[in-house]
């Protein structure tokens, strides 16, 4: 996305704009990784060792790596002039921090975008043997915006043939002009090869108030094929960072995803990620339902999109979202650093009595940090350390978890009724915006809750409901870490598996 509601009061970057070639030097990002050990800095959650980040962009795996680009602000913690800031992970948990991978130029800041591995050399940017990691992006012109133009969003293209590590922007950008449509971003690219034909690369772009597909033989030029915007979808702000995926159901069916992330307009107020679940031809995108779904029922999970290019031999679709929330996330209490990712998730295809539903998995590879596993006894217990994951299974009927700290704050979630709540009016530190400190319920339309999967870090608590059925991911600042749980409603057996710190 890298949309900012209080643009206009940062257009003073605007200077900046005019200095880049075509061909980037890496921008140094300074690394304190060391330090990884500030008041509500997350110890198993990515972020960027210090300043303003939002989006994920760029996902896409290629020779053991995982790459995560976002949206990045080397100069402030609140948001400015949108860079790619860049890390890499073996494993999805442990996360080195590279320099920025691309700095705004004459065309525009590096709003979000998507890569992908041209393993067939269709750009000709590369070779088959030596393939170009291929990032398209949203130029953002702030100056046309402070004119008055409306087309001030275009679609770039910047290509690496180094892992990543060294980029070149394309010499013929904007790869993408923009028709006249004023929120115009957030390319996210996938190959689609039909059951007979060549196959073509599609583009799921975010223009206002609908998603615009676009195909292309090269990734260089590109023709508009449809238009998405069903009039029973949530439609409460604008939509962006759009990914469109096939996926297997676990009974076997093929079908395609799209993500639609919009802000306002989240269940819990604020931005929040819609998904439709459908069938795509190459050219329309045909919703099986007219229901609106959404991917968390938390207040801090927005803009995620999937990893592309993950091995057939993984088969996973795997997902990664922004850990905040447009409301409130430029004034959370963070320093030296802004926003964290969620943890990474396995994206799955259940289907039930003919409808389907994505739900949200940790990926397995989180296990690696358990660090040392205990069972629950009684209702009330003292964690050992203050990283924790809980698996839980609470009785038929309602139930409460109560996590709490000896400075008096608390956390309460649980089931009441036919909602599940999430609490966090006690969390700590509340105070920097009137909506942060509200009650937040999910509806369960008759689901009924047979075990709950808790992750607690610094500043977050993650809730897997029956497998990923449902997902609230929220934040929380508290003084201190909680360090007391109190049970109600629960049978005997439940676990705490203690987790290590990613953190060098």
């Amino acid at each position: 996305m890298a949309r900012c509601n209080f643009m206009g009061t940062l257009l003073v970057g605007i200077a900046m704009l005019f200095s880049f070639s075509c061909s980037e030097k890496p921008t140094e990002q300074t690394d304190t990784s060391a330090a990884y050990s500030e008041l509500f800095r997350p110890q198993f959650h990515f972020s960027p060792p210090a300043n303003w980040m939002n989006d994920p962009n760029g996902m896409v795996y290629w020779d053991g790596e995982y790459h995560l680009f976002y949206q990045y602000y080397p100069d402030s913690t609140v948001w400015g002039p949108m860079h790619w800031g860049h890390a890499v992970s073996k494993d999805l948990v442990h996360w080195e921090n590279l320099p920025v991978a691309l700095v705004p130029d004459s065309l525009g800041y590096i709003f979000s975008g998507s890569a992908v591995m041209d393993l067939e050399n269709t750009s000709g940017l590369g070779s088959k043997e030596n393939p170009a990691m291929v990032a398209l992006y949203t130029y953002h012109d702030p100056i046309g915006e402070k004119n008055g133009t409306i087309d001030f969003q275009t679609q770039g293209l910047a290509y690496s043939l180094d892992r990543g590590r060294t980029w070149t922007k394309y010499a013929g950008n904007p790869v993408l002009k923009n028709p006249g449509i004023r929120d115009f971003r957030d390319p996210k690219v996938t190959w689609y090869q039909p059951a007979t034909g060549p196959g073509k690369w599609i583009m799921a772009l975010a223009a206002q108030d609908r998603i615009q597909f676009y195909s292309s033989p090269n990734l260089l030029d590109w023709s508009l094929e449809s238009e998405f915007n069903p009039p029973w979808a949530a439609y409460g702000g604008v939509w962006e960072c759009p990914d469109l995926f096939p996926i297997r159901s676990d009974a076997g069916k093929d079908k395609w995803i799209l993500l639609v992330s919009i802000n306002p307009g989240g269940p819990q107020g604020g931005s929040a990620t819609q998904y439709f679940v459908g069938d795509f031809d190459g050219k329309n995108f045909n919703p099986n339902t007219d229901k609106t779904l959404w991917l968390d029922h938390g207040a801090d999970n927005y803009a995620g999109v999937t990893w592309s290019n993950i091995p057939e031999s993984d088969g996973r679709r795997l997902f990664i979202g922004w850990m905040s929330n447009w409301q409130y996330a430029q004034i959370v209490p963070t320093h030296p650093w802004r926003s964290a990712m969620t943890l990474p998730r396995s994206l799955v295809l259940a289907e039930k009595e003919g409808n389907f539903q994505l739900h949200s998995q940790p990926a397995q590879e989180l296990e690696s940090l358990r660090t040392k596993t205990t069972k629950i006894s009684g209702p009330q217990i003292t964690f050992e350390e203050p990283l924790v994951e809980l698996e839980l299974n609470p009785e038929a009927g309602d139930f409460t978890v109560t996590f709490s700290n000896q400075a008096g704050e608390s956390v309460k979630l649980g089931k009441s009724g036919d909602n599940f709540f999430f609490d966090r009016s006690a969390s700590g530190k509340t105070d920097f915006h009137a909506e942060f400190g509200k009650v937040h319920q999910l509806p369960l339309e008759g689901i009924q809750i047979q075990s709950l999967r808790v992750f607690i870090d610094q500043s977050s608590i993650e809730v897997f409901i029956n497998g990923g059925e449902r997902v609230i991911t929220e934040l929380v600042f508290p003084k201190e870490p909680y360090t007391q749980l109190a049970l109600e409603g629960f049978k005997a057996d439940q676990e705490i598996h203690y987790l290590s710190r990613i953190w060098k």
